[in-house]
């Protein structure tokens, strides 16, 4: 049986900036890691798209460009969805996004736009009733 890898913060501030230790920490389910990330490695797609896929929180620490992305925040919301609150106002207006993020969790209601709250797909899942 395989060692379970123990991190630090001291271990996690010094890599900031090596995409490696943040890769093998994702491996490692150590996601929090990724917390420590340097604003280079909070704009490098592939890395925080494997990040948030773990962790959706992580959405609250990347780019702002990055939290413009399609890709990026569909997987964020499917694993954490109230986090759609850090989505760009134009991916909160995405109905593919808004629908995940409240299957996800209701609660991201808040999050979506006006617009999408009006959707028959989308309040037929929030108001089954209605």
């Amino acid at each position: 049986m395989e060692e379970e890898k123990e991190y630090k913060i001291e271990d996690a501030e010094s890599n900031a900036d090596n995409k490696e230790f943040m890769l093998q920490a994702l491996k490692d389910k150590a996601s929090w890691v990724l917390a420590y990330c340097s604003d280079k490695l909070f704009e490098d797609k592939e890395l925080m798209l494997e990040a948030v896929k773990q962790n959706g929180q992580l959405l609250y620490y990347i780019s702002e460009e990055l939290r413009d992305d399609k890709e990026i925040v569909l997987e964020a919301v499917k694993n954490k969805g109230i986090i759609l609150k850090y989505a760009s106002k134009r991916l909160r207006n995405n109905k593919e996004i808004g629908l995940a993020a409240i299957k996800q969790d209701k609660q991201a209601e808040m999050y979506i736009s006006d617009e999408l709250r009006k959707d028959e797909d989308i309040n037929n899942f929030l108001h089954p009733e209605s």
